[in-house]
């Protein structure tokens, strides 16, 4: 769950997963700074304008997996939430090295949340489960620690 990650945060984030690629010339993850910059000061029309340009000019299925991300946070409603995490989800499987492991507990818990607020406890579960099988990927540190307890408390929620 990047949803709330600063600039900062994001360095930790690459440092706690030394597989993860975060180019900072790159012009898709300037772009999506500049949006986290922009929610950060209040600003989430700009910010989500910012996310969009990104994903339209994202020319390769890292730069679709960032953009997507950020898109999925900008949503008004559930459904368009899981359809953009969705999209991250599947450009970051595509993705044909370790660069995303790292993300990938954190997009199966976001999905999951997603059918769990649409009241779809199976897909929910299945989901959470994905999240899990996943987490031995997440670093043994605050970050790793919050993903993982989401994907317990999550899976709590759903099979009671």
């Amino acid at each position: 769950m990047w949803d709330n990650l600063t600039i900062e945060e994001i360095d930790v984030t690459r440092q706690n997963n030394p597989n993860m690629e975060f180019d900072p010339d790159n012009n898709i993850v300037k772009l999506c700074a500049q949006g986290m910059d922009m929610e950060g000061k209040g600003k989430p029309q700009e910010a989500g304008k910012l996310f969009t340009q990104a994903w339209n000019e994202a020319t390769n299925e890292l730069e679709k997996f960032i953009a997507a991300h950020y898109l999925a946070r900008h949503q008004n409603s559930v459904t368009d939430k899981l359809k953009w995490d969705k999209t991250a989800l599947q450009s970051a499987l595509t993705i044909n090295d370790e660069t995303v492991k790292g993300a990938f507990p954190s997009l199966y818990l976001n999905i999951a949340k997603c059918y769990e607020d649409l009241n779809d406890l199976d897909n929910a579960k299945r989901n959470y489960e994905l999240a899990l099988s996943f987490s031995d990927s997440l670093p043994d540190n605050g970050y790793g620690n919050m993903i993982k307890s989401g994907i317990m408390n999550g899976i709590e929620r759903v099979i009671k």
